[in-house]
């Protein structure tokens, strides 16, 4: 069995108003990723992402790339303790 994670990200550049949210969570579900995504005040994307490692890790390497029509210029990761209270990918707002 594969070691459980929690990433808590932050995307900076180009990524409000170019369906970075809605992909986010179509990619998080077809990796069978939890967590949530939403837009912050000051521009940029949080999200956390809960699962296997392997998974996890490849939706912060898609969030380093973005939709078409984003232009990711930094993401921050925090690698955090998994705690597995989410049991689908949701979008929130503020």
């Amino acid at each position: 069995m594969s070691e459980k994670v929690r990433a808590h990200i932050f995307v900076s550049g180009s990524v409000q108003g170019v369906f970075f949210r809605a992909e986010t969570q179509r990619k998080a579900r077809e990796l069978g990723v939890f967590g949530w995504v939403r837009n912050t005040n000051n521009g940029r994307v949080e999200a956390i992402f809960e699962g296997e490692k392997e998974r996890v890790e490849k939706i912060i390497d898609w969030a380093k790339k973005g939709p078409p029509g984003a232009l990711v210029k930094k993401v921050d990761v925090v690698w955090e303790e998994h705690k597995g209270k989410f049991k689908n990918f949701e979008l929130r707002y503020g």
